[in-house]
């Protein structure tokens, strides 16, 4: 009885399927020293045989049963090479994912969990998988996935959404934390803490400390200037209806825009900049934590402690002097 399959695309990300081997092979070798289960895998594609990966990669591969029966193996799919919502669109379109779109349908349909990170999320979306779930991607897809997922609740701030029998992942390197997260459901704490040991792995929550707003903007003019003008005010933000009236709209015509391209209320992407900046002072300044907060117009330290908890789950300690140089 298999543990778990592991999907791959013709033009996935190298790393990604890397570190899903990668974490099934360390896991196999520390299972009995930690106490738990090795895990069992097969990887899989369309077609069967040798894969080829971003960069020129390649990875063997047995051909992907459409229907397979009493498989109640986790099947992982790795983040595809598509960055940009063009990118995407094209590579759904074609007939291998349209295979794969169908074969992650029927195993859910036969009680079997999925996951995927960064832009694979949307192959789950395909598959009809993520309506009334929690479900993250890759932090700059987000707002499209909500576009095209409306019944999904699209959290963007997440590093790993575990909903029922679905499990998402952000961008491609968030891929690790996946199988981070799988392995322990099927392996315990135990091995995993082994795995993050040997393996210098970092524990890691949130996505939120990596988003660059004006990204986020989803190709809206209005949020990337809304969210320009909020950077150059710290740490004077002005109130948002005055920063409505400076872009000559209305407040709930500034809130739609901000949400249908970031998924966020127009407080929440304010927060997200002062967050952003102070993340960078923290990391390249000698400013106390008091003096980065009342740079990002926070009242004192402890609300910005409140703040990065809330967001990111982790104190303003946890950034200070993490860039060399």
């Amino acid at each position: 009885m298999l543990d778990f399959t592991v999907v791959v695309l013709e033009g996935a990300y190298a790393s990604s399927v890397a570190a899903t081997l990668d974490l099934l092979g360390a896991a196999r070798s520390l299972a009995a020293r930690a106490g738990g289960a090795a895990p069992r895998w097969r990887v899989c594609s369309v077609a069967g045989g040798p894969v080829a990966l971003q960069g020129g990669m390649t990875v063997p591969s047995v051909k992907l049963p459409l229907r397979a029966r009493g498989d109640r193996s986790t099947w992982v799919v790795p983040g595809l090479a598509t960055n940009t919502p063009a990118l995407l669109r094209t590579r759904l379109a074609q007939a291998d994912a349209g295979r794969v779109v169908a074969a992650l349908a029927a195993h859910a349909g036969q009680g079997g969990a999925v996951a995927a990170s960064c832009s694979a999320v949307f192959l789950l979306q395909a598959a009809g998988l993520l309506a009334g779930r929690t479900a993250t991607t890759t932090w700059w897809l987000a707002p499209l996935l909500q576009q095209w997922a409306p019944g999904c609740r699209v959290d963007a701030d997440r590093m790993v959404c575990a909903d029922g029998p679905v499990t998402t992942a952000g961008a491609a390197m968030a891929h690790t934390d996946l199988m981070l997260h799988l392995l322990r459901e099927q392996g315990g704490s135990a091995l995993v803490d082994s795995l993050r040991r040997v393996l210098l792995l970092d524990a890691r929550e949130a996505q939120a400390p990596f988003i660059v707003p004006e990204w986020m903007a989803g190709g809206s003019a209005l949020v990337a200037r809304l969210a320009g003008r909020v950077e150059a005010a710290l740490p004077a933000v002005p109130a948002v209806s005055e920063l409505a009236r400076e872009l000559a709209v209305s407040e709930r015509t500034l809130a739609r825009h901000v949400r249908r391209a970031t998924g966020k209320s127009t407080l929440a992407l304010v927060q997200s900049v002062r967050l952003r900046r102070a993340r960078a002072l923290l990391e390249t300044s000698r400013l106390t934590v008091d003096q980065v907060a009342e740079a990002v117009g926070y009242q004192d330290a402890t609300a910005l402690r409140r703040m990065m908890r809330k967001a990111v789950g982790v104190n303003p300690g946890r950034y200070r002097g993490t860039r060399s140089g």
